[in-house]
């Protein structure tokens, strides 16, 4: 019986391919993390280019919303009522989203309120999408999208890729954003966990080996985005 909102197991070669790819992917950020001696700072938007960020990212989550409206209507239309299952990820994502959100207003407290809220605001908005970027990218050809499957499934994932792009694009409007050796040593970590998941064919955590794979790469995502806030050592 097909689960909708889960995604299919890769094959065997298939995930032995997955997994080389993914491991590479984590050895270049931890090249990159050895080669970083400095933060590298990201520049700051000016007022209306910050402004037109902050547009772009809201018309990305309406423009997914409605992708996502008709992609369920279609499978409504197409199978009859379906009851998604519950995500069993989701309780290590909210209290990461909690932790997280603490931790970056906590790192910017020094330099005001406004400033300290807006980092944690627009740190906690990317920090899944660190992971989910990857991982969209991953599972988008294994799912079960309506017929036509192509057609359906573009137009879930590509407002969705939008969307988690512009939400990367938000965190250039704090002045604190910097990218530091051990946001790319995270970034690897994730990766590799990505990598020995595929090993296990990157199948749906629905039991504890694909669990415990989820759930610390996700961690880890929300641990580079924390990484983006950490005080610059002089």
């Amino acid at each position: 019986m097909i689960r909708y909102g889960t995604w299919s197991p890769y094959p065997g070669n298939g995930a032995f391919l997955l997994a080389v790819t993914l491991l590479i992917i984590a050895g270049v950020f931890v090249f990159l993390g050895t080669r970083l001696h400095r933060p590298a700072g990201v520049a700051k938007p000016g007022r209306t280019v910050g402004i037109f960020l902050m547009v772009i990212w809201f018309l990305s989550l309406a423009t997914f919303a409605i992708a996502v409206g008709t992609y369920v209507s279609a499978l409504y239309e197409q199978v009859g009522p379906v009851t998604l299952p519950t995500s069993p990820i989701s309780p290590v994502t909210d209290l990461s989203i909690l932790v997280a959100f603490i931790m970056i207003a906590y790192l910017s407290r020094h330099h005001g309120l406004m400033t300290a809220l807006g980092s944690a605001i627009v740190g906690t908005v990317a920090a899944p999408l660190i992971f989910e970027l990857p991982f969209d990218l991953i599972v988008m050809g294994r799912t079960y999208p309506p017929t036509p499957a192509t057609q359906y499934t573009l137009l879930f994932f590509l407002p969705l890729f939008l969307l988690e792009i512009a939400s990367f694009s938000l965190l250039t409007l704090s002045p604190l954003t910097k990218l530091s050796k051990y946001t790319l040593f995270s970034l690897g970590a994730m990766f590799f966990v990505f990598a020995i998941w595929a090993l296990f064919v990157f199948s749906y955590p629905s039991s504890p080996i694909p669990f415990a794979f989820n759930a610390v790469s996700k961690v880890l995502s929300f641990v580079a985005a924390i990484t983006l806030f950490l005080p610059s050592q002089e």
